[in-house]
């Protein structure tokens, strides 16, 4: 029986050269896959088309837009994943995904190898490779850009000879990767961090800078899903494509980062998501008012560690299995309404409320009707400071 390939399929120039090439050295039968996570470009059957002409016996699409933002987006929301407190992981979050059919497809079809398009540079790789080794322990990974120093210039000419149907005019001066979550940009000018990024690096945001009226709306949660905007019931993936049009419109979500990647080297990023920070800025609100004071001191400390185990590949570990229990117990009583103001590229809360809130008027105000009694204050300042100022005298007595 002829051994067969998986191949992790964009419809570009690399991994359609990728399915004669891997064809002609290894013997296999190469099966395409191609899944759609939001980012937009060409419709599947067209790259199904592309794969098969490039001469791969099967290829398989797969449209996962809700399953990636109720799966995948969804719990890092739910977690507030901001790696390094800035980047909410828009590449991250979709290579499990990815991982998840491509050994589905494998073993449906009796492969027993994966490919992917990756470098030996990139953080994507790892993820790939993990992520398969958890799912499929026995499937073995090949990877011809990295291990076979694959390069543009040879995977033009290969398409030239060939005469494969794609066009191999276009060179974008950076590398893209995006979806329905967010849009990564590297390469090219941005990788001297001297150099600002021109507008010409953007695709989901306009410029923050340009004046326009602010918008203003109302977003709805029920237990740490968003469920409604401005009353309209929504699904999670209509919530972020809306927050992507809306708030991209005012220039949210653009990020310039030079991020620690976990090969070891210090990269430089732009980043657009939109709909990802609005989305993650109201939820973190919201439990300011809905999360009691030590849950939401811990939790602080998980969402750092569930952001680091996505980004460095874990996103099938066990510690990232267990930490997603905890998050999703913390998120029974975050449900309620926030109040946004989108503009000048930022997305602003003015106002939250909550069946579910913690917040008593009635402790907090300073006006008539206050109910907080003063008079119990002075023994417990005493005895909280209690610790520290014995040991202050200690430290008195010992100079």
């Amino acid at each position: 029986m002829t051994d067969r390939v998986v191949l992790a399929y964009s419809g570009g120039l690399d991994t359609s050269v990728a399915i004669g090439w891997i064809a002609q050295e290894t013997g296999a039968e190469v099966i395409a896959v191609a899944v759609d996570v939001g980012q937009g470009g060409e419709d599947l059957d067209t790259i199904r088309k592309r794969a098969l002409a490039c001469g791969a016996v099967e290829a398989v699409v797969a449209d996962a837009r809700d399953e990636f933002a109720e799966q995948y987006c969804l719990p890092a929301l739910q977690a507030n994943a901001l790696y390094m407190e800035r980047y909410p992981v828009v590449s991250a979050l979709s290579r499990p995904l990815i991982v998840k059919h491509l050994v589905s497809a494998a073993k449906e079809h009796g492969a027993g190898t994966v490919a992917h398009g990756c470098t030996g540079k990139g953080n994507d790789q790892v993820r790939f490779e993990v992520g398969i080794g958890a799912l499929a322990p026995d499937l073995k990974v090949i990877a011809p850009v990295r291990d076979y120093a694959w390069t543009r210039e040879k995977a033009i000419a290969w398409a030239e000879e060939r005469n494969l149907p794609i066009d191999v005019s276009k060179k974008s001066p950076y590398s893209i990767d995006q979806n329905v979550w967010g849009r990564a940009v590297e390469t090219g000018f941005l990788e001297d961090i001297w150099n600002a990024p021109t507008e010409d690096v953007y695709s989901y945001t306009r410029n923050p800078a340009e004046p326009r009226d602010p918008d203003e709306l109302v977003l709805t949660f029920d237990r740490g899903v968003p469920v409604a905007i401005d009353g309209e019931t929504v699904t999670v993936l209509q919530a972020i494509q809306e927050l992507n049009r809306r708030a991209g419109a005012q220039g949210v979500g653009r990020l310039d980062l030079v991020e620690d990647r976990l090969v070891g080297i210090k990269s430089r990023e732009v980043y657009e998501a939109p709909g990802a920070i609005a989305l993650i800025t109201a939820h973190q609100e919201l439990e300011n008012v809905t999360l009691e004071r030590d849950l939401a001191r811990f939790k602080r400390q998980v969402e750092q560690r569930w952001t680091e185990l996505v980004y460095d590949g874990l996103w099938f570990s066990p510690l990232k299995d267990t930490l997603d229990t905890f998050v999703l117990d913390t998120q029974k009583h975050v449900s309620g309404d926030v109040r946004l103001v989108l503009h000048g590229g930022r997305a602003v809360v003015t106002g939250r409320r909550s069946e579910q809130s913690l917040y008593d008027f009635n402790l907090a105000t300073y006006d008539e009707g206050d109910s907080f009694d003063q008079s119990l204050a002075k023994g417990f300042v005493q005895l909280w400071g209690l610790p520290s100022k014995i040991a202050a005298e200690r430290d008195l007595r010992g100079n």
